[in-house]
């Protein structure tokens, strides 16, 4: 699959972590927006962000640029990601 990366997103609200596939061609709000709900569902709906989370790295607690695409970004294949 050389569209997608698989990634760990840690969600610290709900104390969970999934492993998750998300397409390189995309913008950084728009994976946003699918890993919500993705959580959403995993969670049995108990995931409702007020307000889009942001999305950073875990080993450098650096938020990505919603702008840019994931290509663009360091998120490779077994990046640690942090939503809230």
């Amino acid at each position: 699959m050389n569209n997608k990366v698989i990634v760990k997103l840690y969600v610290p609200t709900i104390e969970k972590k999934f492993d998750i596939w998300i397409p390189l061609n995309k913008r950084v709000c728009n994976v946003i927006m699918l890993c919500v709900k993705a959580v959403n569902e995993f969670s049995r709906g108990y995931y409702k962000p007020d307000k889009l989370p942001a999305l950073y790295d875990r080993e450098t607690a650096i938020p990505y640029d919603v702008n840019l695409t994931v290509r663009e970004t360091t998120i490779r294949n077994g990046t640690e990601l942090i939503l809230m």
